[in-house]
């Protein structure tokens, strides 16, 4: 979930949301993610994610920076369009999946949207309109909701009716923002740094689950933390490794705050960001006022970090020796 910058609104128009859409189903199929609810406000949204092999951020980077674009081109602004980072909630989908369903897809309904139920089914600005055979989105992923009420889709669709109904009578849903045991797991000694960089972890999220499910996603997560606090023990640095990679591609260090486009220059911003970031656990903003770039340039240069690395299968053990 994100919200608009002061909690100003950020989809202003029809043409807004549906720009916003068009990107979100082009991003989920990139991502190999699926949608299962979703829900769009005037200052903010709702997405339920079943992530793929990819993970979360390639997801919402590129579908965050590209409607941000979009909606300062076409509002003739500029600046930061949403509030800090999206929040994300990690759940255990057994337990939570449908709940979160209903939710996210009442929402609308709740905050007065809509009047009644009756037109929250053709309410286009959610996932339930779509579940209920009304302006659907190609890409939500409908079945999959549907299934978990019946083997045949006008049972199911009936059913989750019915779920979607008994929800008004629910007022106090706080369990669904997460808790658990995020705060602190035994060893984790880079995770109070880490949560003050935002930077995008298990540490970051809330966690909705039981005890086992909490504790299962913190000992995944601390597989990469671990990768950092090795080359932090190493004593490796920001400065160590922009000396490392500019030897590599063979760039004068005092180029890199320059505007140059050299394909040597854009490799090195590239894996300086990348690594720095996903390696020494530094924040963006870290590595922009080093570089002498933005935060959102940061952003770019560490998508064309990972697509470079992944398609050559370079990792920073070669670079740096």
């Amino acid at each position: 979930m994100g919200r608009g910058l002061e909690r100003r609104r950020i989809f202003a128009a029809d043409d807004d949301k549906q720009y916003f859409l068009s990107r979100l189903g082009e991003c989920l199929a990139k991502s190999e993610g699926q949608c299962l609810a979703w829900a769009i406000m005037s200052n903010h949204y709702h997405l339920l994610i079943r992530v793929g092999s990819k993970p979360l951020a390639k997801l919402m980077a590129p579908l965050l920076g590209s409607y941000a674009g979009y909606y300062n081109r076409r509002h003739r602004r500029s600046g930061y369009v949403f509030q800090n980072r999206y929040k994300s909630i990690l759940c255990d989908e057994d337990s939570y999946l449908l709940e979160l369903v209903r939710y996210i897809h009442l929402n609308p309904l709740k905050a007065g949207l809509v009047p009644t139920i009756n037109a929250l089914d053709r309410y286009r600005w959610t996932g339930h309109a779509g579940i209920m055979g009304y302006h659907g989105q190609t890409w939500q992923s409908i079945d999959e909701v549907l299934s978990q009420f019946a083997k045949r889709a006008a049972t199911g669709r009936k059913r989750y009716r019915e779920f979607i109904a008994d929800g008004l009578g629910l007022s106090d849903q706080s369990r669904l923002t997460g808790g658990g045991l995020v705060r602190s797991y035994g060893g984790w000694e880079a995770i109070q740094r880490l949560r003050k960089e935002h930077q995008y972890c298990i540490g970051d999220e809330r966690i909705l689950g039981d005890s086992d499910f909490v504790e299962q996603a913190l000992k995944q997560d601390e597989i990469s933390l671990e990768q950092q606090s090795h080359y932090q023990q190493r004593g490796w640095t920001l400065g160590d490794l922009i000396h490392a990679i500019c030897r590599y591609c063979e760039v004068d260090e005092r180029q890199l705050k320059t505007k140059a486009r050299a394909n040597d220059l854009a490799l090195a911003k590239s894996l300086i960001c990348v690594w720095a970031t996903a390696c020494l656990g530094l924040s963006m903003g870290e590595v922009g006022r080093r570089l002498g770039i933005s935060q959102p340039a940061v952003s770019k240069w560490v998508r064309q970090g990972e697509i470079y690395t992944e398609k050559e299968g370079l990792v920073m053990e070669d670079v740096i020796g």
